[in-house]
């Protein structure tokens, strides 16, 4: 039976203008659901169903949707802002980078771009030009953007590259067709928490920087095993690599000054997006000075261009710069507020799954969530291929949108709570999940 009939319609409608239907194909999903509208943690579908909402926009909408705060902020900049300025600086992106460098101590500069893609896209191009290598080191199960230097290996199949190897490396298993050989053959995939993959490849060639988010959250919430983050660091010290945090999912939603404020480890540079101005349109890179500056080097043959018209727009800068403030509130105290909701959640979440005879794992990281079944935390992709029961998971995740509990309906990805949940809205996803278990498990 299709429940959502009216989104299928537009799906068809839309795909006579648009290849898929959907201007980004990470969208596409089964089923298809058309959500029109969005107030703090709750959304509505194009059939007026409603739901309590754990994709936020790919994590994005970290203070809820329609924030009254941030949209004020972007209303004001309406009224008040030249769009477009198209020469010279503004005191908009002044105010958002320093205030952006005083929550994020760890960097000394930053630019703005308007997608994390594209932070990731200079980041890597700053690693080439001050190191003078050209080859990068990814995560098997890692999602760093859309761009030639990393549209690869993301939730791979196996037959595609093979079983676990350590130490060593996978092939490039490219997401994109129009990829040439020549961006692939500089691309080296080894598995997340894996050192001795990371010398192995070391030894072979020359390594500009290893990317890297701290803690997985494109299949789940895999994080980093003790001493690894720190291995890395002293590596990079010690070989003449980059070390860069793709800090475009963990950035501001584990912690103000990201997750590297947690870990204690320093990254060369750090991306970050989403989250920074509530699912308004915007990307960070920063880093270290003697990086950052190779934006101006004064020796063209060393300087790294960065351009872009829609470079922190006003409207997106506002919103960054509410969200930054609102974040850093004690009155707010909104770190304290959605780790009180996780920890409630996780503790629910685990009750219901250890009433069962199955396999079960909570990962959480404050906000970010996912039930994996298996009976181990994961330490990488190949651990959730070879142990991970998607099927199972599959079912689970439709059952939840039928009660009107919103996961994105494909196994392994990241629940993310919001600001805007209540405690209201964890009882109920308890009470809804608890009975959509008992269904599935109960012969």
């Amino acid at each position: 039976m299709n429940h959502w009939p009216k989104s299928t319609a537009l799906l068809k409608h839309n795909e006579q203008w648009i290849p898929g239907g959907v201007v980004s194909l990470n969208r596409k999903s089964d089923p298809n659901i058309c959500f029109t509208k969005g107030a703090g943690s709750r959304v509505w579908d194009i059939e007026g169903n409603e739901y309590i909402d754990y994709q936020a926009g790919f994590s994005a909408a970290f203070l809820g949707h329609n924030d009254p705060d941030v949209n004020q902020a972007v209303i004001t900049s309406i009224k008040n802002e030249t769009l477009l300025m198209g020469q010279g600086p503004t005191d908009l992106e002044g105010r958002f980078a320093e205030l952006f460098c005083r929550s994020v101590p760890t960097l000394d500069k930053i630019e703005i771009t308007t997608t994390g893609s594209e932070a990731t896209y200079h980041a890597i191009r700053i690693a080439r030009a001050v190191t003078g290598k050209d080859h990068i080191i990814i995560m098997q199960g890692g999602y760093n953007g859309w761009h030639n230097d990393v549209a690869a290996n993301v939730i791979s199949a196996l037959s595609d590259v093979g079983q676990r190897v350590s130490p060593g490396e996978y092939p490039v298993d490219a997401i994109s067709a129009g990829i040439p050989d020549s961006n692939k053959a500089l691309i080296h995939v080894i598995n997340f928490n894996d050192i001795d993959s990371v010398l192995y490849v070391l030894k072979r060639y020359p390594v500009a920087c290893i990317l890297l988010e701290p803690i997985l959250q494109n299949i789940g919430v895999v994080k980093s095993r003790e001493g690894y983050l720190q291995t890395l660091r002293k590596l990079a010290d010690e070989q003449a690599f980059l070390l860069i945090f793709d800090e475009v999912k963990t950035g501001f939603r584990h912690a103000l000054g990201g997750y590297q404020g947690i870990c204690g480890v320093t990254p060369d540079l750090s991306t970050f997006g989403k989250a920074v101005a509530n699912g308004y349109p915007i990307g960070v890179l920063g880093g270290k000075a003697k990086y950052m500056d190779a934006f101006i080097d004064p020796d063209r043959s060393r300087r790294v261009l960065i351009a872009g018209t829609f470079n922190a727009h006003p409207l997106c800068t506002a919103a960054g710069i509410a969200t930054l403030q609102k974040l850093a509130s004690p009155e707010h105290n909104v770190y304290g507020h959605v780790e009180q909701l996780g920890k409630i959640l996780e503790d629910g979440l685990k009750d219901i799954f250890g009433r069962y005879d199955r396999p079960f794992h909570v990962a959480r990281q404050g906000s970010a969530y996912c039930v994996y079944f298996m009976d181990h935390a994961p330490v990488d992709y190949h651990d959730i291929a070879l142990h991970h029961d998607f099927a199972f998971d599959k079912a689970y995740r439709l059952a939840l949108l039928e009660e009107g509990i919103v996961n994105f309906p494909l196994p392994i990805k990241q629940g993310s709570l919001s600001f805007a949940h209540s405690f209201g809205d964890i009882e109920e996803t308890i009470e809804k999940t608890r009975r959509v278990v008992k269904n599935l498990l109960t012969p």
